[in-house]
């Protein structure tokens, strides 16, 4: 078919637009730190502040729910980055001498944000 009946064929049909679809947003995971009895609260603080990027009064706060209720929201990450953040804190965690566990688990999208963007 030539350009020319191409743009005629344009011309007079009229121009068929797919409705838009709605993007969404990727499904969320949070890292959960799992409590021990071998694990210092040291130790635990340090991993929240390198690999979390929480101050030291976030990262005793999420250590002390840890430690007390036996797991804590480190942070919130889209799937592949959470995976990555429980694996870098288990390989320090062996490296250094700890049995600590993390773990990545769904986050429910009608809960709070345990960690919201800073504004």
């Amino acid at each position: 078919m030539s350009l020319e009946r191409i743009r005629a064929n344009a011309e007079q049909d009229d121009l068929a637009v797919l409705p838009r679809r709605a993007v969404r947003q990727p499904r969320r995971f949070a890292v959960i730190v799992h409590n021990d009895d071998y694990t210092t609260m040291e130790f635990v603080v340090m991993v929240l502040t390198r690999f979390f990027a929480k101050s030291e009064t976030e990262a005793n706060r999420t250590m002390l729910e840890v430690h007390h209720h036996g797991r804590g929201v480190a942070g919130v990450f889209t799937r592949d980055v959470a995976e990555s953040k429980v694996e870098q804190v288990e390989e320090l965690a062996r490296a250094e001498g700890h049995p600590l566990r993390c773990s990545a688990e769904p986050f429910e999208t009608g809960s709070e944000d345990p960690d919201p963007p800073a504004q």
